[in-house]
């Protein structure tokens, strides 16, 4: 009976992780924060879950981009600032490791304002992409790699609201930005860990083909399919299910 409990629990995760690689790539993200949610409802060991996510996350957010790239320019200047902070603050997060509850339940909280407008209460409009300033640019990447790094996400739910509030691009392209992104995020944050390389098992390679097709899938979908319109609802749901990941279930 427990033999049989186990491969039930084993094939509704098998069916749900494609899903949430889906998901996240449609809206040019790798789905840390899906995957994390998901291996603690199904009860991975604690130290398996941030090294599986962002092995994940690395895969997923690169076939993202890979779609994306074709539909959308990427603002080379932009992105480089970004990198050049948040990959050695994503290594440094990574090396530190303390509780993040609360971290969690802040940026919970805090991803509520652009879930709210993204989902059409206080829609955003496409509007004349504005300046960014570097000195900012740079502010922003080191914040928020360093925060990707201590919690084990790539930092996309964090960057792309921030990026379209601000008018530095539309949709589609924070698509973009975000997915390359979050690739470089996330193995900065595997690098700045010894330990993550410590929990490879046979699964992970069921695991990273099922995530490969549903993120391959996704990006597909999301960079040829989908309307902006569309592509803004979608990024909203993404959005509100990480708040509520991130202040319930983690």
């Amino acid at each position: 009976m427990e033999l049989s409990q186990v491969g039930i629990q084993d094939i509704i995760f098998l069916l749900l992780l494609p899903l949430v690689a889906f998901l996240y790539a449609s809206v040019g993200h790798g789905g840390a924060s899906g995957y994390l949610a998901l291996m603690a409802l199904f009860g991975f060991a604690p130290e398996e879950m941030k090294p599986m996510a962002l092995i994940l996350n690395v895969l997923v957010s690169f076939v993202a981009y890979m779609q994306y790239r074709k539909t959308a320019p990427m603002p080379i200047k932009l992105f480089i600032v970004l990198v050049l902070g948040s990959v050695p603050a994503a290594f440094l997060g990574g090396q530190i490791h303390v509780e993040t509850h609360v971290y969690k339940i802040i940026l919970g909280i805090f991803l509520l304002i652009p879930v709210v407008r993204l989902l059409g209460f206080f829609p955003l409009k496409e509007t004349e992409i504005k300046e960014h300033y570097p000195f900012l640019v740079l502010l922003l990447g080191i914040s928020i790699g360093f925060f990707s790094g201590l919690i084990g996400i790539g930092g996309g739910i964090i960057l792309s609201p921030i990026l379209l509030l601000l008018g530095w691009s539309n949709l589609k392209t924070t698509a973009s930005i975000s997915a390359l992104f979050i690739t470089f995020n996330s193995i900065s944050g595997l690098a700045g860990s010894s330990s993550y390389f410590e929990v490879f098992h046979v699964e992970m390679l069921i695991y990273i083909f099922l995530a490969f097709l549903g993120g391959l899938l996704g990006a597909f979908y999301g960079s040829k399919r989908f309307s902006n319109k569309v592509l803004g609802k979608v990024l909203g749901i993404v959005l509100l299910l990480a708040v509520i990941k991130l202040i319930w279930v983690i």
